[in-house]
């Protein structure tokens, strides 16, 4: 996620989101499915931004679509990043969390959609840079931190060096950290239909993890897998295998586990998305976005093909030179619709000095499983200092939900839900 300079953390807890009269029921989001494969005419190019941008249109939209801010600062802390919602139980769909990517004193904050509500669930001093987010198949919610080096020991797990990953009842607000899971900075977190867990570590260079637990439903423990490209042309693709890692070292740096047994690295791998995620899988794929910052590696997203036998295959998914133009810069948060469609938003950190809005853009499937078709932008930020983030389809109407954090002009970061008028 972004490396850009945090502002001041607000010190509110708990407030209301919007004018709405507390716990009266409004309809849920009414939209015609972003995922119904609707066509749209491609922006041509970034967006002009300004500093503090539209505040009326913080996206630059194709025609047909409309935004819609429902949960903004200071109703929730700064820097607003990944998201989820509650993806099973009798209220399926209602809760949308998310990660706060605050230095210190990090939280989880939660939107109602039926009432528009939002406010604070949990939050804690020794949390920093909270990011990664995903709803678990047996209804609770892991967070992780996104710290290559913690500055503030969890006090239940010192030994960690880096990162942790939590697991949050959303009922009770029981927090648990689950060191199993890798000592890293986190980011992206997938499971798949056994319960497993892919993650990455975003670093450079950053491996590829997959986690799987003795037990399903028990994050307490598990063996613990890195990627490893065989026999790697250089640009970390082709067959590979899942490596070990040893169990108590990987709690104190994964990082570290992951270098010793050879695993492939990439630069900056951060979000990671499963093709199970949308329940139309042609196949098991993870997608990550690997963001790269430098004119000489320039940022993808790979495919990474999951096998019945435990190997796996890695192609360039969406590569510049390959199957989008060189506009295309930084990906990091990514999310599939219910097509297949992959967006992938970006988080160059240029808009200041070139005067183009960070894009969201979108990858369409083409006939090689391996690699997308077309490749065209979908949208574009209108505020300088902002980027996008948190990209996540609510499977039941289609509407994404899109992070804008980082904003100039007022500073108030917002979510916005992403419609078909």
């Amino acid at each position: 996620m972004s490396h850009r300079l945090l502002r001041a953390v607000p010190l509110l807890l708990v407030a209301a989101a919007c004018d709405r009269t507390p716990n009266a029921p409004v309809a849920p989001i009414a939209a015609q499915a972003l995922h119904a494969g609707a066509e749209f005419t491609p922006l041509a190019s970034s967006a002009q931004c300004t500093p503090g941008g539209n505040v009326g249109a913080l996206l630059n939209l194709p025609d047909g679509y409309s935004q819609t801010v429902i949960a903004s600062e200071p109703d929730y802390l700064d820097v607003p990043d990944m998201q989820t919602l509650n993806q099973t139980g009798p209220q399926e769909g209602r809760y949308l969390y998310r990660t706060h990517e605050v230095g210190s004193n990090g939280g989880v904050s939660v939107t109602d959609l039926w009432t528009g509500e939002t406010h604070v669930l949990v939050r804690r001093a020794d949390w920093e840079s909270l990011d990664g987010i995903a709803w678990t198949p047996w209804g609770t919610i892991l967070f992780a931190e996104e710290r290559g080096a913690a500055s503030r020991p969890d006090p239940d797990f010192p030994a960690a060096t880096a990162g942790l990953v939590y697991e949050l009842d959303p009922a009770t607000l029981q927090v648990t950290v689950r060191p199993a899971i890798g000592s890293r900075s986190h980011e992206g977190m997938r499971f798949d239909p056994q319960g497993n867990l892919y993650g990455i570590s975003e670093t450079n260079p950053g491996a590829i993890f997959k986690f799987v637990p003795d037990r399903r439903g028990d994050l307490s423990s598990g063996q613990l897998y890195a990627l490893k490209v065989v026999n790697d042309p250089g640009d970390g693709t082709g067959p590979a295998v899942w490596v070990p890692l040893d169990r108590a070292a990987s709690q104190v740096n994964s990082d570290a586990e992951a270098t010793r047994v050879g695993a492939t690295g990439y630069f900056r791998p951060e979000d990671i998305e499963s093709s199970t995620s949308t329940g139309n899988s042609r196949g098991h794929v993870l997608y990550v976005a690997v963001t790269g910052n430098s004119s000489t590696v320039r940022g993808r997203v790979l495919a990474i093909e999951l096998r019945n036998n435990g190997t796996a295959f890695v192609s360039n998914y969406v590569k510049v030179g390959e199957n989008v133009s060189s506009d295309f810069l930084m990906p990091d948060n990514i999310a599939l619709d219910q097509t297949g469609r992959l967006f992938i938003t970006e988080d160059p950190g240029s808009a200041g000095s070139t005067g183009q809005g960070d894009d969201i853009w979108v990858a369409t499937p083409g006939d090689d499983p391996r690699q997308a078709g077309e490749v065209s932008r979908f949208a574009s930020v209108t505020d300088c200092s902002a980027e996008p983030t948190g990209i996540y389809f609510d499977k039941s109407n289609g509407s994404l939900f899109v992070n804008i954090q980082h904003r100039g002009g007022d500073g108030q970061d917002k979510t916005l839900a992403v419609r078909r008028d």
